[in-house]
């Protein structure tokens, strides 16, 4: 019998018998997180028997041009489609995910366990060793443990995060071996990742962390290493940035964003931004919020900088679930 194949399944298929260039526009369609599953999934196809690629492409409307049936996957297919989608940088980003994911997860064990927790396994560890532990984690996991650490230490491990390169599956896996041995826990160990670390995980992680944390992480990175800073600070999501979102996706932020929050978050801020805000809220919303800010006194800058950094971790999270995308300044745009 068959086994049954899963709708990301066949998109792969289908994808693996366009050229690259033609599979690469049909990815620029879709959000990250999206090309991510569908690539991670031409990765772990490898091969495919040509009559389940017939099968796959007889149920999407358009067909594939004439000619044999392309039945190879792996990382080099998924490579070449990822940085012709979205560029070397970008993809590299998501090249050291599928890795990850191919690999398998060395740090799975952790994902259920409280930041508290990971913080006292972790106590006493180099710096380089607990950047490997959180490059492997959710981004809101990590930064909930990188906060938890020492100021000193913060920034020593935000910095071996942003440098980190690669590792050998045999070191990840003797430190996962070793973390899992003072977690307590009972899995069995698994083959390691061979892509970590790099500046958009750090920036990842710091976009969750409060502002306090944010700011010392940053002005400590700075004293150490300017370039570096920089760099991080230039991927950095801002409270402005929402005025690069599509208007739709502007809606479905504000949607979760309470209006005193909102309200905080206006203080001071561009008219410009203030005016993608009002533009997209109902015109009933628009009343309340606009009570809210005529009641809004002076008030402390940091009460304004932990309002935005609500509104920056619901982009975050809503970008990291794939229901928004989000257009950076810096990034090309496409031309016909």
């Amino acid at each position: 019998m068959r086994t049954a194949v899963s709708g990301t399944q066949k998109a792969a298929m289908v994808l693996m018998q366009l050229d690259q260039g033609r599979a690469a526009e049909v990815l620029r369609q879709m959000s990250e997180s999206e090309a991510e599953e569908i690539v991670a999934e031409i990765v772990r196809l490898q091969r495919v028997e040509p009559a389940a690629a017939e099968e796959a492409i007889v149920e999407f409307h358009e067909m594939a041009t004439s000619g044999r049936r392309r039945t190879r996957g792996g990382m080099e297919i998924a490579i070449g489609l990822l940085e012709s989608s979205f560029g070397a940088e970008r993809a590299a980003g998501l090249v050291g995910r599928l890795a990850s994911t191919a690999a398998g997860k060395s740090f799975e064990f952790l994902e259920s366990v409280e930041p508290g927790q990971i913080q006292s396994v972790l106590e006493g560890e180099l710096p380089q060793t607990i950047a490997l532990v959180l490059a492997h984690l959710r981004p809101d996991q990590a930064s909930t443990v990188l906060t938890g650490l020492l100021p000193t230490s913060r920034t020593d491990v935000a910095q071996c995060i942003a440098t980190m390169g690669s590792a050998t599956p045999e070191a990840v896996s003797v430190v996962a071996d070793s973390i899992r041995v003072r977690a307590g826990a009972v899995a069995a160990p698994r083959q390691g990742t061979t892509a970590i670390g790099g500046i958009q995980p750090l920036v990842d992680i710091i976009n969750r962390s409060d502002v306090s944390t944010e700011r010392e992480l940053l002005d400590g990175l700075e004293i150490r290493d300017p370039v570096l800073a920089e760099q991080v600070r230039a991927r950095m999501l801002t409270f402005a940035d929402i005025v690069n979102l599509e208007r739709r996706d502007v809606q479905q932020v504000l949607r979760g964003i309470d209006s005193a929050v909102l309200a905080l978050a206006m203080k001071g801020a561009a008219e410009a931004v203030i005016s993608v805000i009002r533009a997209n809220v109902s015109e009933r919303n628009r009343e309340i919020l606009d009570d809210e800010l005529r009641a809004v006194g002076p008030v402390r800058v940091s009460q304004v900088e932990e309002a935005r950094a609500e509104v920056v971790r619901a982009i975050r999270d809503l970008e990291a679930q794939g229901t928004i995308t989000i257009q950076r300044g810096d990034e090309d745009e496409y031309v016909d």
